[in-house]
């Protein structure tokens, strides 16, 4: 994933350990709801460190989110490596289930940011789309090698189905939720060889018309 403003950043133990924590509260109380002055402490690091790494606590946001993204691409590359075809999709769908019902899960990441960022252009917001543009070209690819008609298309109903698996993970029954997941997939996989009823929705991009 790239970030308008994503460069490669001067790794030292206190800028990860103050990462860790934030990344903890963050995700695990919301963000708003956990101020500087409680990451500095519980990072244990002086307030000068935080402002030496961090310009603005929605810096502290941004490396997050990218540190999340990280995480999630490392464990997709684990899972595809050794498939292709509908196993790639199947690998992708396995990916999500194993992040539902985790002990602390509360959804996804950037879902929930996007609901603390309400300004679409905020820097935040674009860290959000430009994750989300990056794992439907995952989704989209796997599809394709998978041999669908209509790899756009299906890559957006993945996406859709993943959204909503993991508000509904989080929100009522992890086990109802990844049963539904999986079946939205493999119902997905069956439209392999069907002709789109609309032989242009397979737009680029997660949320073309």
């Amino acid at each position: 994933m790239t970030t308008a403003n994503r460069r490669p950043a001067k790794r030292s133990e206190p800028r990860e350990r103050l990462l860790a924590t934030a990344s903890r509260l963050f995700y695990s109380e919301g963000i708003a709801g956990v101020g500087v002055d409680r990451i500095v402490t519980e990072g244990q690091v002086t307030l000068a460190t935080f402002y030496r790494h961090f310009p603005s606590k929605e810096d502290l946001v941004i490396g997050y989110l990218e540190g999340v993204h990280d995480e999630i691409a490392r464990r997709i590359t684990d899972a595809t490596t050794q498939t292709q075809g509908p196993e790639s999709v199947r690998a992708l769908g396995a990916q999500v289930l194993s992040e539902l019902g985790q002990e602390g899960f509360r959804g996804c990441a950037f879902i929930n940011a996007a609901s603390e960022f309400e300004e679409p252009d905020s820097r935040v917001r674009q860290v959000v789309a430009n994750h989300r543009q990056w794992y439907y070209d995952v989704v989209r690819r796997a599809f394709a090698d998978a041999g669908h008609t209509t790899p756009g298309n299906a890559a957006r109903h993945f996406v859709m189905l993943r959204d909503g698996a993991m508000t509904g993970g989080a929100l009522d029954s992890p086990r109802i939720a990844k049963r539904t997941f999986n079946r939205g997939v493999e119902g997905l996989l069956r439209t392999r060889g069907l002709k789109p009823l609309d032989p242009t929705d397979d737009a680029e991009g997660p949320s073309d018309d």
